[in-house]
């Protein structure tokens, strides 16, 4: 399949590169400096665009299938993080004028900020209010990707991430903002960023979580 990864010099954009590639897909990865992004393969073309510029976009996204985003953007005390929303709508926009209408993106346990009542104390009263400007971004881009009816999205939320190679534990799933047990307490905290790739990438020829979020954290 033909694939458009966003972020693909990240953390976890890499493991989705190098997975990718591993399964036969043919890659396009999308990034602001290509020489941050050693990977050489035959099926691999790493371009050069501004994420927040349909024009910029387009010409990258033509003949793509899938585009498969794992953008991320700091935290910030001062001021309102913005970088996922600005994002999505110039993607979405570029996505229309190049005919893709299928995209994969990543954000996080506990984006609703009523979501997180049942966690752990130190992540509900410490970890949360730290990284809630980037949440509250993240659930704004999550609300605009509501709103989208001619693109088939799908919204995968890990929750913290560590970064660790792909393993073949079994999924867990939840359709909303963390996985609960049966109290509704959230199951575990972290998962590989090897692993959030592989669901990524499982999701390229499954229609299940079409027009979803879903959390998902490894058994």
């Amino acid at each position: 399949m033909k694939i458009a990864v966003l972020g693909a010099t990240g953390q976890t954009g890499q493991f989705v590169v190098s997975q990718a590639l591993q399964q036969g897909h043919i890659v396009t990865a999308v990034v602001r400096d290509p020489a941050k992004l050693d990977v050489r393969h035959d099926n691999l073309k790493v371009v050069e665009a501004n994420i927040f510029s349909v024009d910029s976009l387009k010409p990258h996204f033509r003949g793509v299938e899938v585009i498969v985003s794992c953008l991320g953007f700091p935290t910030s005390f001062f001021s309102s993080v913005t970088g996922y929303t600005l994002s999505m709508m110039a993607v979405t926009g570029a996505m229309r004028e190049a005919r893709v209408n299928r995209i994969i993106t990543m954000t996080s346990w506990y984006t609703d900020p009523n979501s997180g009542t049942q966690s752990p104390y130190l992540i509900r009263f410490l970890l949360l209010p730290m990284i809630r400007s980037v949440l509250t971004n993240m659930f704004e881009m999550e609300q605009f990707l509501q709103s989208v009816d001619d693109i088939n999205w799908t919204v995968v939320r890990p929750p913290g991430l560590k970064n660790l190679p792909s393993s073949a534990l079994e999924f867990l799933t939840h359709e909303g903002y963390c996985v609960p047990d049966s109290s509704g307490r959230p199951v575990g905290s972290t998962i590989g960023r090897g692993d959030v790739a592989r669901f990524m990438l499982s999701l390229l020829n499954n229609n299940a979580w079409v027009k979803k979020g879903v959390a998902i954290i490894t058994k």
